[in-house]
């Protein structure tokens, strides 16, 4: 029996799998089986002359193609820090400790706050560049000398402008490598966080003595006028400064969000440079010599409202005459003087609370009150009725910084805290400002700013005088009296005006250390801690 299978007598022309591997791409279809030339691997030095054809419109692959691109745009992957970075050990305690005392910032040791605000590394080749190339201009804008100020004696505080006005003029800007260095950014940030307060304190004093019978409502519409966030770019450009503070662009061209913020930044810095360096008076004379700020201008004047009729008469000083900031700025209190700012004293509390003298709060309240805050302090006085003297003033000022506006306000407008009140809110804001700057060397101006306002919050102002029991002597009118008797929410806020105006009195009479005082010692303004930021 003969074993055959049918394959045998196939031809081998009928042998052709072309049809079942059409789809794969690297296969071409064979002419002929004869002309086949004989397989060669050869894969590595095969080059498409011609592209692939692109996939239809609606294809998935394309689709998913299209999205992974997308992907890659809108969530770039991050840059994984070399191990060197990750794995780098920390400094021991010996070059830490070097590193903090080569640092600038504990350079000098008699004026801390100065020393706060420097920057906390070294001047680099970039920044000595830029004070040589554009320092002399915004000296000259100002009006300063053109010498270097690191001539002047290691005891003066202006040895040091020169380092600060470079500081003041480095806004952060996008993609320069010299105002986003770290030592250049926290130093403008935390000049500008001082400068805020510092002009807010000196428009407050100057405006207080110049109108002394108007209310604080229309000094806050002055300065608001007069150096609000809009007006800002306007005195930069009046002062010759925005070539300075916008080297690459035309500042009248940027719009508001461009133009603005940065503006604002450098005006704060500027004025917190030059009050570390020279003081509140070179404040006023930057302000309205090299800026040229009227107050009398058109454009800052409050708007109109009902005033009430003041026919209580002012002091001396007051009297039938508008003080210019010359009179503020030069003024000096004679060596017997009773108060550390005598004008600033009588501007805010009114000759005639003498007619208070011996009623029921005097007697019955006055003496717990200065018991609490640690009154009268001892000062050394040539004469025994300058210190007798000082005292009554004192005694006075107190009961008014307890007289609530609803008591006397209607027939006589000044026999109310609400003076006093606006200049301690804005001294206790520049000594929390200091205390900040002083107790965290390493901090950026923003958190500093957060913190600064976590803690000076109303409802915990309000609080630290009523931990002291002292609301109990504040003096409402009848009326206020019985809708505050059942409404706690209606007394907080005349607690926390209280409080500020205990400040105010406190600056006048006494100077700044007595409300740092008050503020650290007396009402321990930092035991409330402010959430993280």
């Amino acid at each position: 029996m003969e074993l055959c299978s049918p394959l045998h007598r196939l031809p081998s022309s009928d042998l052709s799998f072309s049809a079942s591997l059409a789809p794969l791409p690297l296969r071409s279809q064979l002419k002929s089986p004869q002309s086949r030339p004989p397989v060669r691997r050869r894969r590595a030095l095969a080059v498409a002359t011609n592209p692939p054809p692109e996939a239809p419109p609606n294809s998935p692959q394309r689709l998913l193609r299209e999205l992974a691109e997308r992907k890659k745009v809108s969530f770039p992957k991050k840059k994984v820090p070399s191990r060197r970075f990750i794995l780098k050990p920390p400094l021991d305690d010996a070059k830490l400790t070097q590193r903090f005392l080569n640092s600038p910032q504990l350079s000098l040791k008699s004026l801390p706050l100065l020393s706060s605000c420097l920057p906390p590394a070294r001047l680099n080749n970039a920044d000595l560049t830029w004070i040589d190339e554009y320092l002399l201009e915004a000296k000259q804008a100002l009006g300063y000398p053109l010498e270097p100020s690191d001539k002047l004696d290691d005891g003066n505080p202006a040895k040091q402008f020169d380092t600060l006005l470079y500081l003041a003029f480095q806004h952060p800007a996008p993609g320069c490598e010299r105002t986003n260095a770290k030592h250049i950014r926290n130093g403008h940030s935390r000049l500008s966080f001082l400068g805020q307060w510092v002009l807010e304190l000196a428009f407050a004093e100057y405006f207080l003595q110049r109108y002394p019978r108007e209310s604080p409502a229309p000094m806050r519409e002055r300065v608001y006028a007069l150096i609000g966030k809009r007006n800002l770019p306007k005195w930069i450009k009046a002062a010759s400064l925005h070539n300075l503070v916008f080297p690459y662009d035309e500042m009248d061209k940027m719009i508001r969000k461009d133009r603005e913020p940065p503006a604002k930044s450098v005006f704060w810095a500027l004025f917190g440079a030059i009050y570390l360096c020279f003081g509140i008076p070179e404040v006023y004379r930057v302000l309205f010599e090299a800026f040229g700020m009227d107050p009398e201008d058109e454009a800052c004047q409050p708007k109109l409202r009902r005033q009430l009729e003041d026919v209580d008469y002012v002091s001396v000083e007051f009297d039938n005459k508008q003080l210019t900031w010359q009179d503020v700025a030069a003024y000096k209190p004679p060596e017997d003087a009773l108060f550390a700012h005598p004008r600033l004293f009588r501007a805010c509390v009114p000759p005639g609370m003498h007619r208070f003298r011996g009623n029921i709060w005097d007697f019955d309240s006055r003496p717990k009150v200065m018991e609490t805050l640690g009154y009268p302090l001892t000062m050394t006085d040539r004469i025994p009725e300058i210190t007798e003297a000082r005292n009554i003033e004192l005694g006075l000022g107190l009961q008014l910084c307890f007289l609530h506006p609803s008591k006397y306000k209607f027939e006589h407008p000044r026999f109310c805290f609400e003076r006093l009140e606006y200049v301690g809110q804005k001294i206790q804001d520049l000594v929390m400002a200091e205390r900040l700057l002083m107790k965290h060397l390493d901090a950026p101006g923003r958190w500093l700013q957060e913190k600064h306002r976590r803690t000076l919050m109303n409802k915990f102002c309000g609080r630290y005088l009523r931990d002291k029991h002292l609301h109990h002597f504040i003096i409402y009118g009848e009326l206020a009296q019985d809708k505050f008797e059942h409404n706690r929410r209606l007394r907080n806020p005349a607690t926390t005006a209280v409080q500020q105006a205990i400040h105010g009195l406190s600056y006048t009479v006494y100077g700044k250390p007595d409300v740092r005082r008050l503020m650290f010692e007396v009402f321990d303004f930092e035991q409330i801690q402010p959430k993280a930021v």
